[in-house]
């Protein structure tokens, strides 16, 4: 009897159009939140700053972002950096980070992720004492706090978790104890304050809900609804940087699942975006604004967890100013994972090409 015809094993392939353009990343996550870190395919992004790279990017590289992050490539809750050359005669890197909505400012657990990632590589030089990266938001100093001497080196190629400490941008309040009014709601309390981005804070339990997984949904449909409604009423500056001057998304805070931990947070931005990590930039705002209320002292650690459980610890360690506005400086602490490798195909004749958002 013949055996039928078919594709021999173990299978080799290649692309009928090897010229087709293509996209190589390393896939991270830090608590759970993924991290797609573009390593290949990209074009210069030209700017004198970082702020100058981002507002190239939006303008040219938008239809790149959809691809990388929206299906079916990626999926709503996807999250992506780019990486540039530094724009200061110190910084190591600069840094744009993408979301299903437009480029961020500044990302926590991108920074996490993308330190630990570039260690496992073992790009880093030995004697780094801190890896100094520039976002739009500012710069950040990252280290690994477990690493001891010669925390530059990658320690073995794996793909093994690196602990990753980083002091954060200037973060500070913006307004305490608003409120707005919300259809189906009434009135909901929220305060604004800025961790490398804008965000509204507000008491889970003052919505209704519990901050656990399967309020995931219903957390997204709550967090776009107040978003729209608070930035619709709110005059949103940055006492220095214009740019930075949106709301970025909103932060429901309530009691932690581990009674050793501080709290747990979840936090909605973008388009209805579910973060899965408790949110590097947002828990800096929240150090801002438990200082201001002094329930958080200079030097003391809080942790804070996710809507997955997993943590990302905060310091205030150092008091500053923002123009006129009082300002704390954030030290966060995460762990980031190595998940794989990808190449994506960008081929002009694919009508979803430059992606697909299904809420």
């Amino acid at each position: 009897m013949t055996a039928p015809s078919g594709p021999q094993f173990p299978l080799t392939w290649a692309l009928p159009n090897e010229h087709a353009p293509r996209i190589r990343t390393i896939e991270t996550h830090a608590a759970g939140e993924p991290l797609r870190i573009v390593v290949d395919g990209l074009p210069h992004i030209p700017g004198a700053t970082i702020l100058e790279k981002r507002r190239w990017a939006q303008e040219h590289l938008d239809d790149l972002r959809r691809a990388l992050i929206l299906e079916p490539r990626g999926h709503r809750d996807m999250y992506a950096a780019i990486l540039t050359e530094p724009v200061t005669p110190d910084g190591h890197l600069g840094v744009l980070f993408l979301h299903n909505e437009g480029f961020s400012t500044m990302c926590g657990h991108g920074i996490i992720a993308l330190s630990a990632t570039l260690r496992r590589m073992g790009v880093l030089p030995a004697n780094l004492e801190a890896l100094r990266i520039d976002t739009p938001a500012g710069r950040v100093e990252a280290t690994f706090p477990e690493a001891g001497a010669g925390a530059g080196a990658g320690p073995d190629g794996g793909t093994g978790p690196v602990r990753v400490g980083f002091r954060n941008v200037p973060s500070f309040v913006l307004a305490r104890d608003r409120e707005v009014e919300v259809e189906g709601l009434g009135r909901v309390r929220y305060d604004l304050a800025f961790g490398g981005a804008f965000y509204a804070l507000v008491e889970a339990a003052d919505v209704g809900i519990s901050l656990r997984p399967e309020d995931a949904s219903e957390l997204a449909r709550l967090g776009r609804t107040l978003q729209s409604a608070i930035a619709s009423r709110e005059d949103i500056v940055h006492p220095l940087q214009g740019d930075l001057g949106f709301l970025y998304g909103v932060i429901f805070v309530g009691p932690p699942e581990n009674a050793s931990h501080h709290s747990r947070n979840v936090c909605i931005f973008g388009d209805g975006e579910v973060d899965r990590s408790p949110t590097g930039t947002g828990v800096s705002a929240r150090a801002a604004l438990h200082h201001a209320r002094h329930e958080v002292d200079l030097g003391e650690e809080f942790t804070v967890e996710s809507i997955l459980g997993t943590t990302f610890s905060c310091t205030a360690i150092g008091e500053t100013r923002v123009g006129e506005r009082p300002a704390v400086v954030p030290w966060v602490e995460g762990t980031g994972h190595l998940t794989g490798r990808a190449e994506y195909f960008l081929d002009p004749a694919d009508p979803l090409r430059n992606g697909v958002l299904i809420r």
